[in-house]
This record gives C-alpha cells, sequence and structure tokens, in this order.
C-alpha cells in the first residue's frame, strides 16, 4: 500500500497512546478515519482535535472484546465511507501478575481485550477488504512481549504471543490467495501511553479485589517509569507507515530490544531452557 490519500483507515483503540497517533499520522496522510474506543468522553475529543485539522471522522464507541460491537464497527464504516483499506487491530491493555495468581477474571479481560478484539477485528473486517479488492494493509499491535517473556506479567505476555502467531498466520493465508492485502505485526517497546491506567477501562464484571501483591507493586512502578520515558507516539506512527510503505510484516520499535529477541530463539534452537530475564536499566 502506497497511496493514503482518501483511503479509509480503521483503528481500534483510536483515542489514546499509539492508537491516536496513527490516527493523527493518518490525518496527514490525507485518510478518512473510523476511530473506534471503549473510552467514550476520550474517543469524542480524539476526533473533535483530528476534525478540527480537517479530517473525515467517523467515531465509534467500541468493546473490541465482544464481537457484536466489532460487527457493529463494520457496519458503521461501510454505511459512512463504504470501503476500509487500513486495519489497525490496536486496542490494548496491561495486566500483571504471576501466571497462577491472576485471577480467571484477569486472564478472561486481557484476553479479551488484547486477543479476541484482534480475532472480532480480522473476522469482521478482512472479508471486506477481500471484497474490495484493491491494496490494503493490516496492522496488528502486539509488543516487543509477544517475542520474549517477562516474569510478572503472565496475562499480557501470553495476549502478545497470540497476536504474533495470529498475524503470522494470517499473512500467510493472505499470500495463499494472492490477495492485495498486507500484513504487520506491531512490536512496540517501551512507548509512552496511559496503558499502566488499563484498570480505568476495565469492566465491572471483570473487576478484581484481589490486592497487588508487593513484588508485583514494585515491577509495575518500575515499568511505569519506563512507559512514562518511553517513546512517543508519533514516532511510533512514523516507523509504522514507514512499515507499511514497505510492506514489512514485524514492526519492531526498539531495536535495542532484538538481542533479548535473539537470545530467546538461540535458547529454543539449541535445546536451552529460557535465557534469564534481566531487567532493563532504571531511568532516574
Amino acid at each position: 500500500m502506497q497511496e493514503f490519500q482518501g483511503k479509509v483507515a480503521v483503528i481500534t483503540g483510536g483515542a489514546s497512546g499509539i492508537g491516536l497517533g496513527l490516527a493523527r499520522r493518518c490525518a496527514t496522510e490525507g485518510m478518512r478515519i473510523v476511530l473506534a474506543d471503549i473510552e467514550a468522553a476520550a474517543l469524542t475529543r480524539a476526533a473533535d482535535e483530528l476534525r478540527a485539522g480537517g479530517a473525515q471522522v467517523l467515531a465509534v464507541p467500541t468493546d473490541v472484546a465482544q464481537a457484536a460491537a466489532v460487527d457493529e464497527l463494520a457496519r458503521q464504516t461501510m454505511d459512512h465511507f463504504g470501503a476500509v483499506h487500513l486495519l489497525c487491530n490496536n486496542a490494548g491493555v496491561g495486566g500483571g501478575g504471576t501466571v497462577w495468581e491472576s485471577s480467571l477474571a484477569d486472564w478472561q479481560w486481557v484476553l479479551g481485550v488484547n486477543l479476541w478484539g484482534v480475532i472480532h477485528g480480522l473476522r469482521a473486517f478482512v472479508p471486506l477488504m477481500l471484497n474490495g479488492d484493491s491494496a490494503g494493509h493490516i496492522v496488528n499491535t502486539a509488543s516487543i512481549a509477544g517475542l520474549t517473556v517477562t516474569p510478572g506479567i503472565g496475562t499480557y505476555t501470553v495476549s502478545k504471543h497470540a497476536v504474533v502467531a495470529l498475524s503470522e498466520t494470517l499473512y500467510q493465508e493472505l499470500a495463499q490467495r494472492k490477495a492485495k492485502i498486507k500484513v504487520s505485526v506491531l512490536c512496540p517497546g517501551f512507548v509512552n501511553t496511559r496503558i499502566m491506567d488499563s484498570e480505568r477501562n476495565r469492566p465491572a464484571a471483570l473487576r478484581s479485589d484481589q490486592p497487588a501483591s508487593p513484588r508485583l507493586a514494585t515491577m509495575q512502578d518500575r515499568m511505569r517509569q519506563e512507559v512514562e520515558a518511553g517513546q512517543s507516539t508519533e514516532r511510533v506512527a512514523a516507523t509504522v507507515f514507514a512499515a507499511i510503505r514497505a510492506e514489512q510484516f514485524y514492526i519492531l520499535t526498539h531495536p535495542e530490544m532484538k538481542a533479548s529477541v535473539q537470545a530467546r530463539m538461540d535458547s529454543i534452537l539449541t535445546d536451552s531452557d529460557p535465557p534469564r530475564f534481566v531487567p532493563p536499566p532504571q531511568h532516574a
């Protein structure tokens, strides 16, 4: 996909963070934008900002964990713009705790948004994009945690590994069909977003009353510091659009983290134990 002017982009989790960064870049490229987010007030603010800059925007409150909601997003997109060219399955939440201490509600919430949200997006939009028979691109947001393993965020890590595998499978299946749709999986490192405040959008039915352990609280404080010092969403968006133009599948925003990916691959190929996790240097 090389031409963006007048094309239609659908972005889930588009009201903040990486999603809003992508939306702003889409507006700069002259795209028509469908913004989806569960956070209604933030969605309205984001849409107003983009419209003030001259972009055509359809804002649709959407809980991506619900198939019916994503189907409705697709229906409204087609009714309003009549096509989809760029699909960014970006909505995501953070989640922490050991594998055995994470509650059932923790697993349901994180997998519901991070994995099922992508599944619902693909099921709803890929047929529409195939029927459109024009050049298109799909970007699924995973994480560097989808290529490595960090102890203490098991629910998040599992969801992001699954998104990577799902994206690789989609890539192969579309290639077999010789489709005009290309695929990328975005695996960012620390980015300055509100992911550490994901609980603000957690459904009441999936709330967990289990308090964070002292070890988890310490880890969360450290991760919050890393996120706040992280890469800007504008820089991530620029990297994504360069990858779309280059038809690049894996998008790693932090090249220095490739060493951890290499260490994990080496342990698999040499029948070794997983490499020990080494936390990044703490920012002052």
